[in-house]
Order: structure tokens, then C-alpha cells, then sequence
């Protein structure tokens, strides 16, 4: 994006009723905050994010991003397994759905990509509160699963279609199936959170009084990074092979680099520095007979091939050392007036009683399209969705649409399917062409 272009876009970011989700006008903040976050993506990869960052910072974006991620996370939580029973609810397709769904992962993201600045932290205000329970409930959820479970839900993701630009009409998925994808997409959410929050502890001396208390004693956040320590949910053994989550894929680990600490150890592992080697963290934070036996699990996993990674370490191996052989003073109780977070309550306040008339709503005037109306949004889909720029995030080459091989050739009509060989593409002609007429 021009700097000019990226300004006209961060102007137009707005907050949305629950009601109004799934409509033109919400769509087309989705637009906005799709190509701001392909733009940031791209721009942090190049080590020139700053433009947007100062962006979101002048215009006072960020509480308005924060409270649409809690927006859709209510959505996800209370219409969406409404829409899943009702009974004539059968879509044409079921895209418009899945963009409402990947409306939090694109906030999510963007948030992952400017909350490294100190400037983005402080400019959430009041909001960052909201954004510290926001990342508390995700981290929860990640600590719940068992990581056979999310081994299994992975490969059931990526061996299923899932619902697509060019899958927007041939072969409509069953509302039950997006709601399996709802939950695989968690996965990577609460993942994102989990960065998001690293970066708010790394700002621990300049957050309100309120934050640093909702982190450490309201949520107990270091307890719940030593439970993520522990059963390290984006790990897991299957066929005696050692698999790691990272970018968006299970990965079999070779026995070489089994030992070799990944993003997403080093986050945790950051994060439990920051809240509890800050003097103000000290003091805060209740060492009582639980939490301070949960903390001294950690002495397990400090390995020296581990502090040989993260030298830093070595100034934790010392504070639970000390931890161990001593009793720290209780808390001062100092707080009289205390800060909450203001934007779930609203929204289920304001909602409350009327999931299933939104929802019937939605349903008529949002997620039943019709032809000349789909065909239009699977223009601006196709805009939005720039397959270059998706290409260059992509980690991987392009794979054939049939065998899953990789692939050279793709539809030369609507430039969105990729295949090895002719025969292949002539195999999926039938039911890609639906799709392909749709985005020529």
C-alpha cells in the first residue's frame, strides 16, 4: 500500500454493532483491516512497519480494532452455533460465514504485529484491559486441550478443503463442518494471543496500576504460563515422532533439533521474565503456597541447553533459587479503586435475549446472497485476497488442487487454483468451474 492509500484505510476503521456483522458496510471493514494486515505483514518482513504503527497511533485505532476482535469473539460464541441449529438455514454458500470467523485472525494478527511498539501499548488506553482478558481466555483454552486432540484436529484441517474464494459455490460446506473449522481456527488465535500478551508484559513498568493487577492476581498469568511450560500444547508426540506447530503447520521435528527452543517457548518463556523479575511485579504478586509451588516447577525445564538459548534465563534460575529458600512478603493492599474491563460486559448487556433474533436476521439480510449479489462479492473478495500479495506471505509453494503435489500451473481464467500436470486441472473441472465463473 502508498503511505496515502494505508492513511485512507486506518481513517476508515470503525467499530460495528454485533447486529450489523456479516453486512455490506461490516464487509467492508473487513476489507480494510485484511489489507492492513497483509500490509503489515509484509512491511514488518522488510523492517519498515512504522508508517502503520504511527498510523494506528495518531488516529487512535487501536481501541476500535480492540473491541471488533471482541465483537466477532461474542459473535463466535453466541450466534454462530445459533445459526448452526436453525433448521432453513441452507446457504448458497457458506464463505460469508468463514470471513466473519477469519475476522478475529486478521485483528489478531495485526495486533501481533504492532504490539512489539511501546507507543501502540500505551495508546490502547483503557482498552488494554480488555485486550488482557481478550488474550487470558485464549491462553485458557490452549492450556484445556490435550495436544493429541490438536494434533489430530490439524491434520483433519489440512486434509479438509476448507472454505475458500474458490470454493465459494461448488460444494457449499455444511454449517456443522464450519463450526469444526471454527475450532481448528482457535488453535491459531490463541496463539497469536499468546505473542500479544508477551509484548503487553514487556511494557510492564508503563501499564496502568489495573493491568498489572488483572494480570497477576485477577487471571494469575504466571501460573497459567507455567501450565502452558508443562503440557506446551503446540507440541506432541504421534508414531513416536516429535511434531511442532509452527507457521500455520504441524512439522515433524528431527532428533537434532528436538532439544531447540521454538517461537513459541521463547514467548512463554519471555513472558514469565517479564512478570516476575519486575520489582513492581514483585511486589504485586501474591507468593503464596500454590503459586509459589507452580513457579518452582519451572526449575525442571531450565536446562543449560535451554539457558544456552535464552541466556536470560539465567537471572530466573537465580530469582526461583531464591524463591525456594525464602518466604516473600505478602502484598500491600493499596488498591481502593480498581479499573475493570468495560467492552464484553457492554456487548452482552446491550445483546442479551436477542441471540436468535440477530441471528435470523444475519441470516436473511447478511448470509443468503444471491447469485448477482455473490458475484459481485467474489469480485471484491478477489480484490481483497490479492493472490501476489498472498503468495508472498505464503511459506510454502503453491500445491496442486487434486494430488496435493507442488505446482507450476495454475487457472489461467480465474488465476486461483493451482495445478501439476493438465490432467489434474481437467479432473477439477467440474467442480471448480462454478467458482471460476464467479471470479473471472
Amino acid at each position: 500500500l502508498l503511505p496515502a492509500e494505508a492513511e485512507a484505510l486506518v481513517r476508515a476503521l470503525q467499530g460495528s454493532e454485533l447486529r450489523d456483522i456479516g453486512g455490506q458496510g461490516w464487509l467492508r471493514q473487513h476489507e480494510y483491516v485484511e489489507k492492513l494486515n497483509m500490509h503489515g505483514i509484509l512491511s514488518a518482513s522488510a523492517g519498515q512497519e512504522q508508517l502503520l504503527t504511527e498510523l494506528l497511533v495518531t488516529h487512535a485505532k487501536i481501541p476500535v480494532l480492540i473491541g471488533e476482535l471482541i465483537s466477532v469473539e461474542i459473535w463466535k460464541h453466541k450466534i454462530f452455533p445459533v445459526l448452526c441449529r436453525l433448521e432453513d438455514f441452507k446457504p448458497r454458500s457458506t464463505f460469508p460465514i468463514y470471513v466473519v470467523l477469519h475476522h478475529e485472525a486478521s485483528i489478531i494478527n495485526l495486533l501481533e504485529t504492532v504490539f512489539f511498539y511501546k507507543e501502540i501499548c500505551e495508546s490502547a488506553e483503557d482498552s488494554i484491559l480488555d485486550l488482557i482478558d481478550y488474550c487470558h481466555r485464549k491462553l485458557t483454552l490452549l492450556a484445556a486441550r490435550s495436544t493429541k486432540a490438536q494434533a489430530e484436529t490439524s491434520a483433519e484441517l489440512h486434509a479438509g478443503h476448507l472454505a475458500s474464494p474458490s470454493s465459494m459455490q461448488a460444494d457449499p460446506v455444511p454449517p456443522q463442518e464450519l463450526q469444526k473449522q471454527a475450532e481448528m481456527m482457535e488453535f491459531e488465535i490463541s496463539l497469536k494471543a499468546l505473542s500479544v500478551l508477551r509484548f503487553i508484559t514487556d511494557q510492564v513498568d508503563s501499564l496502568p496500576l489495573s493491568a498489572l493487577t488483572r494480570m497477576l492476581n485477577t487471571h494469575n498469568l504466571p501460573c497459567l504460563l507455567v501450565e502452558l511450560v508443562e503440557h506446551c500444547p503446540w507440541s506432541c508426540w504421534e508414531a513416536g515422532k516429535l511434531k511442532k506447530f509452527e507457521n500455520g503447520t504441524w512439522h515433524v521435528v528431527p532428533p537434532e533439533d528436538q532439544v531447540k527452543m521454538t517461537k513459541l517457548d521463547g514467548q512463554v518463556w519471555l513472558a514469565l521474565l517479564n512478570l516476575l523479575l519486575s520489582p513492581e511485579c514483585q511486589r504485586k504478586y501474591r507468593f503464596d503456597g500454590f503459586n509459589k509451588s507452580q513457579l518452582l516447577k519451572l526449575r525442571a525445564f531450565l536446562t543449560d541447553v535451554l539457558i544456552d538459548q535464552l541466556p536470560n534465563l539465567v537471572e530466573m534460575q537465580r530469582f526461583l533459587s531464591y524463591l525456594a529458600v525464602t518466604e516473600p512478603a505478602p502484598p500491600k493492599k493499596d488498591l481502593i479503586l480498581e479499573q475493570v474491563p468495560v467492552i464484553w460486559d457492554h456487548i452482552l448487556k446491550k445483546n442479551s435475549g436477542k441471540w436468535e433474533a440477530i441471528a435470523k436476521h444475519q441470516v436473511k439480510h447478511a448470509f443468503s446472497p444471491t447469485e448477482e449479489e455473490l458475484k459481485l462479492q467474489a469480485r471484491r473478495w478477489a480484490q481483497t485476497y490479492s493472490l501476489d500479495m498472498m503468495e508472498a506471505l505464503a511459506p510454502d509453494k503453491p500445491r496442486c488442487r487434486v494430488c496435493g503435489v507442488e505446482a507450476a500451473k495454475r487457472c489461467s481464467r480465474c488465476r486461483n487454483e493451482w495445478y501439476c500436470t493438465r490432467a489434474c486441472q481437467v479432473q477439477h473441472w467440474q467442480k471448480h468451474k462454478p467458482a471460476c465463473n464467479l471470479m473471472a
